[in-house]
Order: structure tokens, then sequence, then C-alpha cells
């Protein structure tokens, strides 16, 4: 008598909670009498390590838009359809934004256009040999960076006052606020779509080993073209100060390593008071961004925007 056939069941879907991922019409000017080259508190070597990441942003945040939308018919939950929405139209102004800022940075000498177009080979080649299912593991994986990252920029103050200068700060944090509003949304439609939790944790170490290479690497060929780090007197305490810089601490460490747990979801690091403190700080009534944002809002409602779905449109 034969056996019945196993079916295999049914993937639960993740339950997606409400998140305001909203896309703000905003922009960012760097004249050349505001922006010193080493423009981090003068710091050499973070000056040029921010650099390098701010070029592979453009296209890294394309990429991540493409990943995202390839599965946006698969998607049939409406909270978690309006947050890809708004997730496309903030990555979609970041990458414009940090396109101008790299503009500014590479009329100063760093390489920010070759790195932009290495990047744009790399990922390249990653979507047309990686399933597509990959490819949005590897957004997952590096949104699990940036809002790593980001988060230690809103929270620590040693880390803010790095960024002194007004503008290039200001550009910073607005991205890390929305980094944190938006951490979840790819994690949560891979999760929808796929949810193979080997695959997640495979291109996690496989994308640890890829920006780091491509950070560091960067960062040398940065520094080679500037004869300041040929000065052993900038050099060697520039060097010296990146080990206790806050982005390489322990716990920030395990903040990122946390990802390859079993179980794990990006709000199990809750940032909701974090975003609230810091949407009052730059978008609120007095906050220092609320006059930069573009359309006829009245001052005290400059969170709101376009709801993201004009910007995802366009993406």
């Amino acid at each position: 008598m034969s056996k019945p056939v196993s079916r295999p069941r049914p993937r639960p879907r993740p339950a997606i909670p409400p998140r305001d991922v909203r896309t703000r019409r905003i922009r960012f000017e760097y004249p050349p009498e505001k922006l010193p080259r080493h423009y981090l508190g003068g710091d050499l070597v973070m000056s040029h390590i921010v650099s390098v990441l701010s070029a592979l942003f453009p296209e890294g945040e394309d990429y991540f838009v493409r990943t995202v939308a390839n599965y946006r018919d698969r998607i049939d939950d409406p909270e978690l359809k309006k947050q890809v929405a708004g997730f496309i139209g903030q990555e979609v102004t970041h990458g414009r934004e940090h396109r101008q800022f790299n503009e500014r940075l590479a009329s100063y000498g760093y390489p920010t256009r070759a790195i932009d177009r290495l990047t744009k080979y790399g990922l390249g080649f990653n979507q047309r040999f990686l399933p597509r299912s990959h490819q949005l593991a590897v957004t997952a994986a590096l949104e699990h960076y940036t809002a790593t990252l980001a988060e230690v920029l809103l929270k620590d103050p040693e880390a803010q006052a790095m960024f002194d200068v007004d503008e290039v700060r200001a550009m910073f944090q607005w991205h890390a606020l929305e980094e944190n509003e938006h951490k979840s949304v790819a994690f949560d439609v891979y999760q929808t779509v796929s949810g193979d939790h080997r695959v997640r944790t495979w291109v996690m170490h496989t994308s640890t080993v890829g920006l780091l290479g491509a950070v560091i690497l960067g960062t040398l060929l940065s520094l080679a073209l500037d004869r300041s780090a040929y000065n052993p007197l900038r050099l060697v305490p520039s060097l010296a100060r990146l080990r206790h810089s806050p982005w390489l601490r322990r716990e920030v460490v395990a903040h990122i390593r946390d990802y390859n747990r079993r179980g794990f979801h990006p709000d199990d690091h809750d940032t909701t008071a974090l975003i609230a403190e810091w949407k009052t700080r730059l978008f609120g009534a007095d906050g220092h961004l609320a006059d930069r944002m573009k359309g006829d809002q009245p001052k005290g409602d400059r969170t709101q925007d376009a709801g993201g779905t004009g910007a995802a449109a366009t993406a």
C-alpha cells in the first residue's frame, strides 16, 4: 500500500505592524567655502572612510530598490505594500542626495566616481548570476548594517560630534533617521516570499566580506590619492583614533552579528523612541530641517510628504 504523499506545510506569513515610512522631499547643498577637504572634524582617515561609504550608497540604494520591487506583486499585505512604497521613495532620495554629495567630494580628489562605477559593476554581476531571493537577502543583510550604523549616529554624542560641518551632519542625520524608519521592510519582504534562514545567514556572511572588502580597499585607494596621507603626523594619530571609533565598539559588532540568530527580526532592537525623538528634532515644528521640506505643508506638520507613492512610482 503506497504511503500518502506528504505536502509541505504552508510557511506562516509575518505579521506586519504599522510603521510610518515616508518619503521626504528634501535637498542639501555643499558650497566649497563651507566644506573642508577633511570634513569630519579634520580627521584624515574617517573623512576617507565616510567618503567611501557615501560613494557606495547611490548604486547600493538603487540595487535595494530593484531587489525589493522584484517582489511587489507577491505582497498582499496592505501594510507591507504601503511600507514598500515608502521604502522605495526613501531609498531613491538617499541615492540622489549622496550622488550630489559625492560630486562635491570628487572635486576635492576623492575617488567617488570610480567607486560608484565599480559598485555598479559588482552589483550588476550579482543581479546577473544570483537568484532573486538571494538578491533580496543581500538587501536585507546590508539594510541591517546601515540601520545599525545609523543608530550609532543617532544615539552616540561622540559619533555626532565628529560631523562638525552643519550640512554634512544634517544630511547624515536625515539619512540615519530614515534608515531606522524602514529598517524592517526588506527583511519583512524576504520573510514573506522566502524566509529561508540558512540562505539569510549565508548571504549575511558573504555580504559582510564584500562590504568590508569594498570599504577597506576603497579607503586605501582614497588615501593613496591624498597627499596628506603621506604625512605621518597626520596619518598615524588618525589611525590611532580609529581604534576607538564609536562604530567599532563591541556592542555594535554584537548588534550586527545578532542578525544570524534564528528567529531574529530587526524590530528586536527597538528604536521607536529614537525615531520619534529625531523626527521631532529634524522635522517637528522647531526642527532644524523643517524649512528644508519641499511642498506646501504647514510648518508644524513637515514630517508629512507625498506618502511614498509618488517617489515609488518614479523608481
